[in-house]
């Protein structure tokens, strides 16, 4: 696929920036760093605009917390004015970079998704009787910048654009060995991140043909008719990801075992013709609910709020068999209003 240029002055568009900064404020307009930016909408975009086509926008530092649903994780959020840019990024280079996916890459993309990427795997799981499931040990923490530089280059062929993406990714990450790492919670580093994977599904389906794949961001799965393909194709991943990508698999995770077993991905469990929520889940959903609830006993939400979080919740719950477990959250939720 030939590469792509004159893609910089679509980035910094002046129109392109104000659609990225309404895309950033998304449920935020009522923080004071936003609030500010929106206030002075204009100025600020000119100026992000000015920086970026005089080649001395620099990223700013980032802020660090951590969280623990679904599990324990380090975020490095960018500045609001940041996260604009990488918006303005995104929106230009998304559709570049989709164009060079496979099918079953179910992350990152308009029209997949974590529930879409479920329910295909379900129906690889009613025509293979075994399964391979492995993921990367610390993906994001272990992403090489020279591989990703060099993958961007082979797509790219902008020089302004790839000294803007050559900031972001160089931008210091605290606590990551030099030359590796994605900020978890910028935008790029999803789109990066699923980039970077891009290259392990055209080995697999391209070179090996292998037909029953699927990827969520790093969660993979690979289906077939016997253990020995399976154990054949882990070889081939590991291998590759090693050598080309510099990343090994978590051993904890990679599995090989019947479908009739029930597949674990993403939250669910899957079985021929059957979605069910895995323990874990169900019980992040309980503490979830038991939280809603004692925030609407103490005042602190109000009934239309608690209904919104139960519908939220339902809403992800239908992508699975859980009928009973709907009919539990709705008959509290109505106990409660």
């Amino acid at each position: 696929m030939r590469r792509v240029g004159h893609v910089f002055s679509q980035v910094v568009g002046f129109e392109n920036l104000l659609q990225a900064a309404h895309q950033a404020a998304r449920g935020k307009k009522m923080q004071l760093r936003v609030a500010h930016f929106i206030f002075h909408l204009e100025s600020e975009l000119l100026q992000i605009q000015g920086e970026l086509e005089q080649s001395n926008w620099q990223p700013g530092n980032f802020r660090i917390f951590e969280i623990s649903e679904p599990k324990p994780r380090r975020i490095s959020a960018a500045d609001f004015r940041d996260r604009v840019v990488h918006h303005a990024i995104c929106k230009v280079l998304g559709p570049i970079f989709d164009k060079r996916m496979i099918f079953d890459s179910w992350a990152c993309r308009s029209g997949k998704g974590s529930h879409r990427a479920v329910q295909r795997a379900k129906r690889f799981s009613g025509k293979y009787p075994y399964y391979l499931k492995c993921d990367i040990r610390r993906y994001f923490d272990n992403v090489d910048h020279a591989v990703l530089k060099q993958l961007l280059r082979r797509i790219l062929k902008d020089r302004p654009m790839l000294d803007v993406l050559d900031k972001i990714i160089d931008h210091p990450l605290p606590g990551a060995a030099p030359g590796k790492g994605l900020p978890i919670g910028n935008l790029t580093s999803q789109y990066f991140a699923n980039l970077y994977l891009g290259e392990l599904d055209h080995e697999l389906k391209d070179r090996y043909g292998i037909k029953a794949y699927l990827r969520y961001m790093d969660d993979m799965l690979v289906f077939a008719q016997d253990k020995q393909q399976l154990h054949d194709v882990l070889a081939t991943i590991e291998h590759f990801i090693e050598v080309k990508l510099q990343l090994k698999l978590k051993p904890s995770a990679t599995c090989i075992a019947p479908v009739t077993e029930g597949v674990p991905f993403l939250g669910f469990r899957i079985f021929p013709g059957l979605v069910r929520l895995n323990a874990q889940s169900l019980r992040r959903f309980r503490r979830r609910l038991s939280l809603c609830e004692q925030e609407y006993r103490l005042g602190k939400i109000d009934v239309d709020q608690l209904a919104a979080s139960v519908q939220s919740m339902l809403a992800h719950l239908q992508h699975a068999d859980t009928h009973r477990l709907r009919q539990s959250l709705l008959s509290s939720s109505f106990a409660l209003g």
